[in-house]
């Protein structure tokens, strides 16, 4: 069969784009759909950005018919690039139906894209970066995805392995079903804070933007030293925040402050996807209620960033926000708290989990392959 490659160029054929998963995963429970406007908005160069620092694209594979067959994102994020002293190319919102010759030519679109630009790495799945949504699930299909975490079926890894790439990196979802609260960390917690070296807060929503920059400030600095950080500019990290601002919990989203200048934050969410679930990836006609009264009502969190500033990390204020997030999460009845992502090798981050009685139940991959000059 031949197949045909569309550059995506028009608002319809994004929407082609992003509607294009619902033919993969109509006959999957696990899978979830996001919201259509948000995914819009995201790939939307004049809304998101990023995009004033990558240039990216995005293509459609056809069969004769006109009748998609998957679809991928090539992106240069120049950002990237400079930080690391690289040439590396992301390959991101990978989906492809079974049929491992449509894999090979999106995959082919990626690399061609990236010679051009005389890349010498591709590297992803990343949709669009690491700040954003990025590995291709490889362990854990057996369950959904909690929000801001990716799903796919499981031949996407044999697909993208036959084609050459190989694991660059592994990122884990730790799970953790919170009963009680360990003696050990409530010992530890009264002893810390009666030292005084710093103190915890909730974020004040009243103040939000000012929450904000010091959240981001705070960002930049903790997680500079991580594989494949990238600093998110001001603009993106509102950009980011401004969608997650409707679910946040202040209870959740923990700040800590040494003589009044903030130091680390922790930031746990409740697992939207049980709402998104409901509405299907539409708000209408009943969208916006499940979303308006679905925030509370979730029996999961997820735990999406916890950082302290290099200088300030052997105050034990990690340890502060662990058992401030816990404890909620049992006075809750909380079924799941979920650690992610972190990395594979982040032994700072996974013993102690580990230590509570956490668990890896999914694994994401993220793959590169070397490109040569033909």
């Amino acid at each position: 069969m031949s197949w045909e490659v569309l550059k995506v160029s028009t608002p319809e054929e994004l929407k082609r784009f992003v509607r294009l998963p619902h033919r993969i995963y109509r006959n999957d429970p696990c899978y979830i759909p996001p919201l259509e406007f948000e995914r819009l908005k995201f790939l939307d160069a004049r809304r998101n950005p990023f995009f004033e620092h990558a240039e990216v694209d995005h293509f459609i594979v056809t069969n004769a018919q006109g009748q998609e067959a998957g679809r991928i994102s090539t992106v240069l994020d120049r950002s990237f690039n400079e930080y690391h002293n690289e040439r590396t190319g992301f390959f991101g919102m990978f989906e492809c139906i079974q049929n491992a010759e449509v894999a090979r030519t999106l995959l082919e679109v990626a690399q061609n894209w990236c010679r051009t630009r005389k890349l010498d790495t591709l590297r992803g799945p990343m949709n669009l970066s690491t700040n954003h949504e990025c590995g291709l699930l490889v362990e854990g299909f057996h369950t959904p995805p909690v929000f801001g975490i990716t799903y796919n079926p499981p031949y996407y890894a044999e697909f993208i392995e036959n084609c050459g790439f190989q694991k660059a990196k592994d990122l884990i979802n730790m799970g953790l079903v919170p009963l009680k609260v360990p003696d050990y960390m409530v010992e530890a917690q009264a002893k810390l804070l009666k030292r005084g070296r710093f103190k915890i807060r909730t974020l004040r929503p009243q103040k939000f933007e000012q929450e904000l920059e010091i959240i981001w400030d705070v960002y930049n600095d903790a997680w500079s030293a991580n594989w494949g950080f990238i600093p998110m500019t001001k603009k993106e990290f509102w950009f980011a925040a401004m969608d997650m601002k409707a679910i946040l919990i202040p209870e959740l989203c923990l700040i800590a402050e040494v003589q009044g200048e903030p130091v680390g934050f922790s930031l746990s969410l409740p697992d939207f996807n049980q709402t998104l679930r409901k509405v299907n990836g539409k708000l209408f006609p009943f969208g916006w209620f499940h979303l308006a009264f679905g925030r509370r009502k979730a029996d999961a969190i997820r735990t999406l960033t916890l950082g302290v500033k290099k200088k300030f990390r052997r105050l034990g204020i990690d340890l502060v926000f662990y058992t401030r997030t816990y404890q909620w999460g049992v006075d809750q009845g909380i079924n799941l708290c979920d650690q992610s992502w972190v990395l594979e090798d982040n032994k700072a981050m996974v013993e102690p989990i580990l230590r509570l009685g956490g668990y890896p139940y999914k694994r994401h991959r993220i793959y590169e392959r070397q490109l040569g000059n033909q």
